[in-house]
């Protein structure tokens, strides 16, 4: 019978296009899953917590995929990690319960948005691939106060852009929180599931905020708008990064151990 696997990994997306595969370009599932396939022998899809835009960066994607390979984990996770390219690393490979899908079990996701925030640039800090060089001083008191309106679940139709599939543009924010350590502006993001740029275009949108040229509420009238022109610019991928992605505790052993942990 096969494996459901958990795999947690960190990528620099600087020099990727996108997560998803693609043909005849370098993608992070597309080196993850040629890796996979040369250690199991056998066809694998991986199926990713969500899609990273290229440039786009990741301390904790999270994918899964199924297996009859009986590698332990450990060694399964050296058998990976030592084949992938330098800026790919596994942080973590294990058993799942056999309901567990990394796109469909996730609760939550965090991203976080780095600004280098100083004259100087961020190279001076070896931040430069990580983080957006905005050098006029952002007010950062106006855009917690306009972050704040982006908390709740509401139609997000102003904060996406178009090359994406969906339903619906109704997203729920669960926080936004945006703090200065130093020379750098931090936004924080969660929310049960984004739209394509929504957390790029939402960062535009504070920076015009932060830099006085609109005040915190105009961002409710953006939002009623449902205007993708009313919001602000998209921010650089390089400064996005996503932090984490919770799901239900139970589905992260297989069956055996879940039922163990409860005696």
């Amino acid at each position: 019978m096969g494996r459901t696997i958990y795999l947690l990994v960190a990528y620099d997306g600087t020099d990727f296009h996108g997560w998803q595969r693609q043909a005849d370009l370098r993608t992070v599932q597309g080196e993850i899953e040629q890796t996979i396939r040369r250690v199991v022998r056998h066809p694998v899809c991986l199926i990713g917590c969500g899609r990273t835009d290229s440039g786009v960066h990741a301390r904790g994607h999270v994918s899964s995929f199924q297996t009859t390979c009986e590698l332990p984990p450990e060694k399964f996770q050296h058998a990976l990690g030592s084949r992938l390219p330098q800026d790919i690393s596994i942080i973590a490979l294990r058993d799942a319960h056999p309901d567990f899908q990394a796109t469909r079990s996730a609760q939550s996701k965090l991203y976080r948005y780095r600004i280098h925030n100083a004259p100087g640039r961020p190279v001076e800090h070896q931040t430069q691939r990580y983080a957006y060089h905005y050098w006029e001083t952002l007010d950062v008191e106006r855009m917690q106060e306009a972050a704040r309106h982006f908390v709740g679940e509401k139609d997000f139709a102003a904060m996406a852009n178009s090359g994406q599939a969906r339903e619906t543009t109704v997203r729920k924010i669960l926080s936004c929180a945006i703090e200065r350590h130093f020379d750098e502006l931090r936004m924080d993001i969660e929310g049960t599931g984004f739209l394509y740029k929504q957390v790029r275009n939402i960062m535009g949108t504070l920076i015009n905020v932060g830099r006085g040229h609109w005040q915190p509420g105009c961002v409710i009238d953006i939002l009623e708008s449902r205007d993708r022109a009313k919001g602000g610019p998209t921010a650089p991928a390089r400064g996005l990064c996503l932090q984490w992605v919770r799901y239900p505790p139970h589905l992260l052993a297989p069956p055996e151990s879940s039922d163990a942990g409860r005696l």
